[in-house]
């Protein structure tokens, strides 16, 4: 019965993973904090120290989104949404603080027609030959 299960849409990661390099002192408090019951584990305490300073510096980012007009979250693009801007004539200025992703039955060709410019603060997800189309655009 399991074999009959098809996924309608691609499930969308919901994080991405970042490689930290910490000095063996910090690294060492981080594991007694961890050893110590504060936090289940070293990457807990990292994530609970950057939603920290993200939030000390909330008013910072808010002030910078609106200046730089970044969507906010997760913009995903279908090939039909970049037909319609191709056959607009109007091509898209993507700019997103979060993820973006084009779906994978976009193809190169459309993705260069459709998009001006990509500025992605966080990931962006396309397959890898939209990306070399579009790497003269992604800021």
């Amino acid at each position: 019965m399991a074999g009959n299960v098809q996924e309608l849409r691609p499930r969308m990661p919901d994080s991405e993973k970042v490689t930290v390099n910490l000095g063996f002192v910090d690294l060492g408090r981080v594991d007694l904090m961890v050893r110590d019951g504060f936090y289940a584990n070293r990457a807990d305490f990292i994530r609970t120290a950057v939603r920290n300073q993200l939030e000390r510096q909330e008013e910072a980012v808010r002030q910078s989104v609106a200046r730089r007009q970044l969507s906010l979250g997760l913009s995903h693009y279908s090939r039909r949404d970049l037909e319609a801007a191709r056959d607009a004539g109007l091509p898209l200025h993507i700019q997103v603080l979060g993820l973006a992703s084009i779906a994978e039955d976009v193809t190169p060709d459309l993705a260069r027609a459709a998009i001006a410019s990509i500025q992605v603060l966080g990931a962006f997800h396309a397959s890898p030959a939209v990306k070399a189309a579009l790497a003269d655009r992604i800021a």
